[in-house]
């Protein structure tokens, strides 16, 4: 699958459960009872993901709270997305305007 525009938006579709437990956390897919482990960075860019009104917005967030170069953390944020579109742990919404 490929990444979206970042100027789409993301949510967790209902059958997804999140469980945060040391800043890491675990989802889970309820259709397909299948689970992916996020460490702590990957949970702040799930949280900034569906938290956010754009992908974009979700970049911006982190790249100020980390300080990482725009080009990297793009390459990483798209990485972790597509997997977890593939996964189906997010699904792609249009950005409120």
């Amino acid at each position: 699958m490929t990444t979206p525009d970042f100027d789409r938006s993301v949510r967790a579709p209902d059958h997804v459960l999140v469980r945060e437990l040391g800043g890491e956390s675990l989802l889970l897919n309820l259709e397909s009872e299948t689970y992916f482990g996020l460490d702590e960075v990957g949970t702040r860019m799930w949280t900034q993901l569906v938290d956010s009104s754009s992908i974009e917005q979700a970049l911006v967030a982190l790249r100020k709270e980390y300080g990482v170069e725009e080009d990297v953390l793009r390459h990483d944020l798209a990485a972790l997305l597509a997997q977890l579109l593939d996964h189906g742990l997010l699904v792609v919404v249009d950005a409120p305007t």
